[in-house]
């Protein structure tokens, strides 16, 4: 059995989720009234639990974006990362691109299902008019699938269908395997 990543960090409540939720819609809020005409790409990892930030979940979060990012340049997308959190509710990027959001929402639909790491993560591709992420559905494309079962990864989430412990422990068995 691998050892567990989430053995350290600061454990985040629902209200300290909630605030970071509210810091992030403001900054994408700003970005947005500054860079009207700019597609905004928004990173973080999926990571169920308390435990949202530590060593562990810094490099698998930093070797994901890199990874990310050299899918972008593959496609020809340039990318500016205008800022990054590190903060105890989790790593997060904010990058800004002058590339159709279309082509921005595929790349990172590519790398959240084909990457073994992608898969931990979620990529909100954003434009300022329709005030919201843009989705698989709107491009015609199947929801996101669960790691564990395949089903689709909301109605597990929903119905509370795996344990926290499970989830943990695949994240961790990824982690295990990509840095051991």
């Amino acid at each position: 059995m691998n050892q567990s990543i989430f053995l350290t960090g600061t454990p985040q409540s629902i209200p300290d989720v909630l605030a970071a939720k509210d810091q992030r819609v403001a900054l994408q809020t700003q970005l947005f009234n500054q860079n009207p005409s700019s597609t905004l790409l928004d990173i973080k990892l999926n990571i169920p639990g308390p435990i949202k930030n530590n060593h562990y979940l810094k490099q698998l979060f930093t070797t994901g974006c890199t990874n990310l990012e050299k899918d972008l340049k593959a496609q020809g997308i340039k990318y500016n990362l205008v800022t990054s959190w590190d903060n105890p509710s989790g790593c997060e990027n904010f990058y800004l691109l002058n590339a159709n959001a279309k082509d921005v929402k595929q790349v990172t639909i590519t790398f959240e299902d084909e990457n073994r790491l992608g898969r931990l993560f979620d990529a909100d591709v954003l434009i300022k008019e329709q005030n919201a992420a843009l989705s698989r559905s709107k491009l015609g494309l199947p929801v996101r699938r669960c790691f564990l079962c395949n089903r689709p990864a909301k109605e597990c989430a929903r119905s509370r269908r795996h344990s926290v412990a499970e989830l943990q422990n695949y994240i961790s068995n990824i982690y295990n395997e990509e840095f051991s």
